[in-house]
């Protein structure tokens, strides 16, 4: 094979790698943001004083058109939820109102497709990582302990 053609698949390689790793290419206006659990110890601010595992996946779509966003647990028996008052600019950028009755979740806005949470409104505790960390903690290895991103 040319050298020229595999200096192209490997830099082709490389950047689809980095995209995926970087949550860029999603389906659907979808984001989903990485939880990581502390078994054994106890969160010390974003460090885990113990053993950082992989924890649930919270995947949100934004719909413009609609101005709503849906909400789930990757692979969760949960039910999914919905909030319907939203100011939706795009998957990353969006807020929405509580409603009653709405299953709980991490957050109820995206800032730079990042959750954002006020202090005064009800949401699940969490401690992100990007996706790259998350799914090499949950292949088993345990090299991270601190969250964030």
């Amino acid at each position: 094979m040319n050298p020229k053609w595999v200096a192209v698949v490997i830099v082709v390689a490389a950047l689809a790698m980095a995209l995926w790793a970087s949550d860029k290419i999603t389906y659907e206006g979808e984001r989903t943001i990485y939880t990581v659990r502390c078994e054994k110890g106890s969160w010390d601010g974003l460090t885990c004083r113990g053993t950082m595992v992989a924890g649930d996946r919270y995947r949100f779509r934004a719909s413009v058109s609609k101005q709503e966003v849906l909400y789930w647990v990757v692979g969760s028996a949960e039910p999914s939820g919905k909030f319907r008052r939203c100011a939706v600019k795009d998957r990353g950028n969006w807020s929405c109102e509580q409603g009653v009755d709405q299953p709980p979740t991490i957050a109820r806005a995206m800032m730079n497709g990042r959750p954002r949470r006020e202090d005064d409104e009800p949401h699940i505790p969490f401690h992100a990582v990007p996706k790259w960390v998350w799914w090499v903690l949950d292949v088993g290895i345990h090299v991270y302990s601190k969250a964030g991103y």
